[in-house]
């Protein structure tokens, strides 16, 4: 099977499955006529896939047969607090359920038609944001600076890769994170581990590493303002993109991305001004506005449950904390709590997959979180290093291709290459990020399938936690801004300096299938 045509096949699969699902057919083909017998196969077959209206299914893929939004507490809920006062927390959970929801039902539905299409390669995903957000560090000016990093990121995307990028921060509620063990030992003594600053706080002192339920609130205050934020960029005229000269961080001018970036900008300029002479109006909403949507790791079931509302156009369940909700290793387990969550709520979901991942059983969870085999419905995230992802992903693959499903698949550079320094700093190196996302390219494309977005752990600050790049961050630069109370970030310039790597090779992809 040659690579254009296996690209084919599962662009194929997962327009007729869209089609299926729908009363529109879009299809994206290339003129073979042995593809496009294969084509009329497929999606004749996928057809199938979808039934109108399938009994205990959502439109989007939902599994709703025996499930309410409180189904999950009959199960093993993993990676959740111990708070001492039950009542404390109940109360703080009955405070946010009487709350308004922070997404509302349509937004996600919105998403998951534009992953559908990443997942076609007509479109490409960018994941970006803190490793955990802080209460400490909660200022406008640092939720605008990751966010104009993103924009800047996704210009260059759709400038090189000729597609839409599809926006999504690890904003607005990415507080909790997972931990290897319920307790951290130091010095003899030993207190409950630092869970994000929704659960306690990270000072290691008894007091400060109580769970606190109260946290839980400002953790719902804090995503409210940042959405405010967010919602206000996107529309008030600071995404529009005649201003792309002016989403340049001050501290990157003199940085050889900030020029490159610069560069890039005033070709833009030049192309809108040319629209502007053809008659193409600049005040269109398509320039003067973006879509930018949230995700985060639905980690506190408790919370996540609050949040969970029945959307009044559909009558199904909608996880109302964020768009996009996915769920880590640790807790993907097929009969556990957070897999029973995460069934029934209408969202677009994705699943953090690794090495240690088998085929059959990732090809089973799919299929128990989306039955009807919905477009945009899951995205594959896989976490495992350069190495291991030529070893391992290949097999993913093609189980999930030989199954006929339809995923997202997007690749997490960060988590497969955390190393620790001699000078006791836990750190990235950017070449090993930067070798993750070539193998997972390289890779899709000798199989003929799509790479559909790449997942960032990153920051608008100038930090020193991520080693190398063009700024050239050694091991003795990381003091220096560390400023991380979680997992190493990249800075702007590092996450500016991948974007140009991931459109130059996005763009080189594309001239090859255009070749053959």
């Amino acid at each position: 099977m040659t690579p254009p045509t296996a690209h084919s096949r599962a662009r194929a699969r997962h327009t007729a499955a869209a089609a299926a699902a729908t009363t529109t057919t879009t299809t994206t083909m290339t003129p073979s006529s042995s593809n496009a017998r294969r084509v009329v196969s497929v999606r004749a077959q996928a057809k199938t896939t979808k039934k109108a209206g399938s009994a205990g299914v959502s439109t989007t893929g939902a599994s709703l047969v025996g499930w309410t939004p409180t189904s999950w507490r009959q199960r093993e809920a993993l990676q959740q607090p111990n708070y001492e006062n039950q009542e404390e927390l109940a109360a703080a959970l009955t405070e946010i359920q009487n709350r308004p929801p922070l997404v509302f039902a349509g937004e996600s539905r919105n998403l998951q038609e534009r992953l559908a299409k990443a997942a076609r390669g007509d479109a490409f995903v960018l994941f970006g944001g803190d490793c955990a957000e802080s209460f400490k560090e909660f200022r406008a000016d640092t939720v605008r600076d990751t966010y104009r990093v993103l924009l800047q990121m996704s210009v260059v995307l759709m400038y090189g890769s000729g597609v839409p990028v599809v926006k999504l921060g690890r904003m607005a509620g990415q507080f909790a994170k997972p931990r290897s063990e319920d307790l951290e030992t130091i010095g003899g003594v030993s207190l409950p581990s630092y869970r994000g600053d929704n659960i306690n706080s990270v000072e290691f002192t008894p007091e400060a590493r109580r769970p606190d339920p109260a946290r839980l609130i400002k953790a719902y205050d804090q995503s409210c303002a940042t959405l405010n934020l967010l919602r206000a960029f996107s529309n008030g005229g600071y995404a529009a993109m005649t201003r792309v000269n002016d989403w340049n961080l001050d501290f990157m001018q003199s940085e050889p991305k900030g020029a490159a970036y610069q560069d890039l900008a005033q070709r833009v300029d030049a192309a809108i001004d040319f629209m502007a002479a053809c008659g193409i109006d600049e005040a269109h909403p398509a320039m003067n506005q973006t879509s930018f949507f949230t995700a985060h790791e639905a980690l506190h079931l408790g919370y996540e449950e609050s949040l969970t509302r029945l959307d009044s156009t559909t009558q199904e369940y909608y996880g109302c904390s964020a768009h996009f909700l996915w769920c880590g290793e640790r807790t993907r387990q097929p009969e556990g709590a957070h897999m029973e969550y995460f069934r029934g709520i209408s969202n677009p979901i994705g699943i953090k997959i690794s090495d240690k991942s088998d085929g059959e059983g990732v090809v089973s969870l799919v299929k128990t979180l989306n039955p009807d085999n919905i477009p945009g419905r899951i995205t594959l995230i896989s976490r495992m290093g350069a190495a291991k992802l030529r070893e391992h992903l290949p097999r993913l693959i093609t189980a999930i291709d030989d199954a006929k499903l339809n995923v997202l698949w997007v690749t997490d550079p960060m988590h497969g290459n955390t190393i620790k320094t001699d000078n006791g700093f836990k750190t990235r190196p950017f070449e090993a990020v930067r070798d993750e996302i070539m193998a997972f390219f390289e890779v899709h494309e000798k199989m003929g399938t799509v790479p559909g977005g790449v997942h960032l752990e990153m920051t608008g600050q100038d930090v020193t936690e991520c080693t190398g790049g063009t700024v050239d961050i050694s091991n003795s630069d990381l003091e220096k801004r560390y400023l991380t109370h979680c997992d190493p970030r990249l800075n702007a310039s590092q996450a500016i300096e991948l974007a140009f790597l991931m459109a130059s090779e996005l763009n080189a992809m594309r001239e090859r299938r255009a070749a053959q």
